[in-house]
């Protein structure tokens, strides 16, 4: 009888942690086929012929069309540099500098994937038109209160992610620790 009961509990256990483990990789899967640096995370085998099944199962939740793997990559932040989550009633400074990349843009959206920035205003900051300074850094203000220089005016409330796209990069190629990402700072709430 006690053999029977161990049979069951361990029959338990391993079918918790499987399952568990699978629905952790088909829903968030950061600790498996993403890669993290500060605030913003990356798959980098989205553009591959054959990526891993943590990948393809993100390709098909979120079911977006997807650059290849010459063409860019993409990383984004629902955190800021505190690991706080993002929301629209902060505002927020992206400091520091970019990978090498042929150009960028940096949108924000909303969780259902909409691009949440001012309607009268520029959808994206792109590279070409922003202002750098001397040591060839960024910053950039993020909110929906005026800011002073490169400014992404966001509309509405509620919690949002940064989408920063670097287009013909080799980031990954041969990756290292050393890949410099843009913080992203919380500067006041309302």
């Amino acid at each position: 009888m006690r053999f029977v009961l161990y049979l069951l509990m361990m029959i338990a256990v391993a079918l918790s942690v499987g399952f568990g483990l699978s629905y952790y990789a088909l829903t968030d899967g950061r600790l498996f086929g993403a890669v993290q640096v500060g605030p913003w995370t990356a798959w980098p085998d989205v553009g591959v012929t054959a990526p891993n099944p943590y990948t393809r199962s993100l390709l098909s939740r979120q079911a977006m069309l997807q650059l290849g793997q010459s063409e860019g990559l993409r990383f984004t932040a629902s955190v800021d540099g505190d690991d706080q989550p993002l929301t629209r009633a902060c505002s927020y400074r992206i400091k520091g500098m970019t990978p090498l990349a042929t150009a960028w843009t940096l949108v924000a959206l909303d969780d259902e994937g909409r691009n949440i920035a001012a309607p009268d205003s520029d959808q994206a900051i792109r590279s070409s038109g922003i202002a750098r300074r001397n040591d060839g850094s960024l910053e950039i203000g993020v909110g929906t209160t005026l800011m002073p220089g490169n400014w992404l005016e966001l509309t509405g409330a509620g919690p949002f992610t940064l989408v920063l796209t670097l287009y013909d990069t080799a980031v990954f190629s041969g990756f290292s620790s050393d890949v410099s990402m843009p913080t992203v700072i919380a500067e006041q709430c309302s």
